[in-house]
């Protein structure tokens, strides 16, 4: 089995004192056998090699580069060992100063045929300097010398850390190709050929490793080459379908997962079970057949091969995991529940996996086991906030309020505290106590600025919902000033604006902000809701909302709230135009499914329009029932649409 992947993982040889002496030393020992120049010679060198010396400063693409500069006014070949004429008693640092391009000619030798020590130490000077370019250029220079397995290697290194690629993978099939009996070089090319979407070169080199050893342990080769897009994996599994993976794990289980993703789960189911012949107990094999098999069989049958491979490997933490996660998403929370409960008495120190059982437990209504584990779970440090927030829900769904707030006034974590004090200002205003509520808002303000924003919003929210409007939109104009930046603000303070007495106002702000996120649809509908509200049939109104509901429910941009709010605009337009048969259109189907105050009271003043008392007298009725209202206030909602 060959040994591959320290060279990608490995950081410079210059910041590894312990590798860098490790090169010396071979390179030191092979000149000595070489030319026997005494050790000394080779320290003299070292300390007293001026950074001004001639070197090579580029890489000529050719099997063998050829690279020479001149000193003064002289050719000399750069590559050249130096030897010493001289006595080791007699060598003096004068004398390396002289041998350094200061003396004739005649003391520098013949061009090595194995890498000169000179030039390693320049590139390892010049790696250390910041000079990487010209480090990579003097390596490869020398690693086309003979025997420089080593210093092949190290080019390698310094390439794939200052170079792209593709001119890596160049360096590597050249120095292959001059090398073929070089196995390692194999990988590599293999390996930089994938990086490098070069998927033909890829097979064919895979293709030559796996008749060398069919065995081969590939693993390191294919980490970090997955493709991102579908063209470059359809092309990637082309290359590795003719290769024999029979008795290859590794490449059996790239096949498998390639397939997999093109919704061939038979075929893949094959090569995977090959990968499992050789590694039945390894993890990922494991679940990923688990994920082949769940397009192929009843989910029953998955359930039963991942619990025998669980029971087969009781210490996986992954294979408990993936059971539990595959029961919740079939919706079997009371048996992923019980299979927790399990692994946490298994895994008693993991935490991920108490918390996990904690959620489900809330999830279940399991509140006394919820509590019970978010308690142990809050002697952690680390997990301190995340079980006070949680243990804030329990107390919530359990209706003890202020016990509620005690945890979630607890929370600091700062991607918990934001909606943490979201639900103590809910607990207060449910209280009535608007008074507590904004002390909170100015608390949060004070300890976490980074959400002063959301807290101005919430606290004009408050105010609005107290009837102060202009309060409100006082405090957003000088929450704006404080951040003229924040389109949280700016949008917060054009939907306080009236529609038609503020019109510029608000047309201008909202100008502005979808300047600033043309792709905002929250932007768009505001805008066409302006645009409708002063001109009935602004054409621009009509065709910003109507895009908003013409949006796919499986599209990235669509929103239920969205979509809902665009519908009931175009309703009270159309209501406004007298359609009232466009306004049922618009609003009966997403009433039954999802009803709301305003789009009842939109459908009703449609019916009233047409006169259809008994569809009046029903929709009325559901009105009361569903939200609370005598028949007044219900007259009074319907006024405001």
């Amino acid at each position: 089995m060959i040994f591959f992947g320290s060279l990608l993982r490995s950081p410079p040889l210059y910041s590894e004192p312990s590798g860098f002496r490790a090169l010396l030393h071979v390179a030191i020992e092979r000149l000595c056998q070489r030319y026997k120049l005494a050790l000394s010679f080779a320290v003299c060198l070292c300390l007293a090699a001026p950074v001004h010396a001639s070197h090579p400063d580029t890489y000529l693409d050719t099997k063998t580069p050829m690279i020479s500069t001149a000193s003064d006014n002289q050719p000399i070949d750069d590559n050249a060992a130096v030897e010493a004429t001289v006595n080791e008693n007699t060598l003096t640092i004068e004398n390396v100063k002289n041998i350094n391009g200061l003396a004739p000619a005649s003391l520098w030798q013949p061009e090595l045929k194995e890498p000169s020590l000179y030039a390693l130490l320049d590139a390892e000077f010049s790696a250390d300097r910041g000079d990487r370019q010209r480090a990579v250029a003097i390596y490869k220079q020398q690693s086309f010398k003979e025997d420089a397995t080593v210093v092949f290697e190290r080019a390698l290194s310094l390439s794939l850390r200052n170079e792209r690629v593709e001119d890596s993978l160049q360096f590597a099939k050249t120095w292959q190709d001059q090398n073929p009996d070089h196995v390692p070089a194999w990988f590599y090319v293999a390996h930089l050929a994938l990086r490098a979407h070069d998927y033909i070169l890829a097979g064919e080199t895979l293709n030559r490793i796996l008749r060398y050893d069919p065995r081969a342990d590939l693993s390191e080769i294919l980490i970090g080459i997955y493709p991102n897009n579908d063209d470059d994996k359809r092309e990637l599994l082309a290359a590795l379908q003719p290769l024999d993976s029979e008795q290859n794990a590794s490449l059996s289980v790239l096949k498998a997962g390639l397939l997999y993703q093109f919704n061939e789960p038979e075929v893949a189911i094959v090569h995977i079970n090959r990968a499992l012949d050789r590694q039945p107990d390894y993890v990922p094999f494991i679940t990923l057949k688990a994920d082949i098999l769940r397009k192929i069989v009843t989910a029953e049958t998955v359930i039963n091969y991942v619990s025998q491979a669980r029971l087969r490997n009781p210490d996986s933490k992954s294979l408990y995991l993936y059971e539990i996660r595959y029961l919740l998403d079939l919706k079997q929370s009371e048996q992923a529940w019980k299979l927790l409960l399990e692994a946490h008495n298994r895994f008693s120190d993991d935490a991920e996996i108490t918390l996990l059982a904690a959620l489900v437990s809330l999830d279940v209504e399991e509140y006394a086991s919820a509590d019970e584990l978010l308690n142990m779970l809050a002697k952690s440090p680390a997990y301190l906030d995340q079980a006070y927030y949680y243990l804030g829900i329990s107390a919530e769904r359990q209706q003890q309020f202020d016990q509620a707030k005690t945890y979630l006034n607890g929370v600091m974590q700062e991607d918990l505290v934001l909606e943490a004090r979201r639900k103590v200002v809910a607990f207060e205003l449910l209280d009535d106590d608007v008074d507590a509520a904004i002390a909170t808002l100015e608390k949060l303000r004070k300890d976490f600025t980074v959400f002063a924003p959301d807290a101005f919003v919430m606290q004009a929210d408050i105010l609005w919902q107290q009837n102060e409007s202009d309060e409100a939109l006082r405090l957003l104009t000088r929450a704006a000033r404080k951040y003229p930046d924040n389109e949280m603000l700016l949008f917060a303070r054009a939907q306080l604006l009236d529609d038609k007495e503020d019109y510029i106002v608000k047309r201008t702000l909202l100008n502005h902000l979808q300047a600033l996120d043309p792709s905002n649809l929250s932007y768009q509908l505001s805008y066409a809701q302006l645009l409708l509200a002063n001109e009935r049939s602004s054409e621009q109104g009509l065709a910003l909302a109507t895009a908003i509901i013409k949006i796919h429910y499986d599209d990235p941009r669509y929103d239920n709230e969205l979509h809902l709010q665009a519908l009931n605009i175009l309703a009270s337009n159309a209501l406004a135009n007298k359609n009232y048969q466009q306004v049922i259109d618009y609003l009966q189907t997403p009433y039954d499914v999802l009803p709301t105050l305003r789009s009842g009271a939109l459908l009703l003043r449609a019916y009233q329009g047409l006169g259809n008392n008994e569809r009046v007298e029903a929709l009325l009725a559901d009105l009361q029932q569903r939200f609370s209202f005598g028949q007044h206030n219900i007259n009074d909602r319907i006024q405001l649409y």
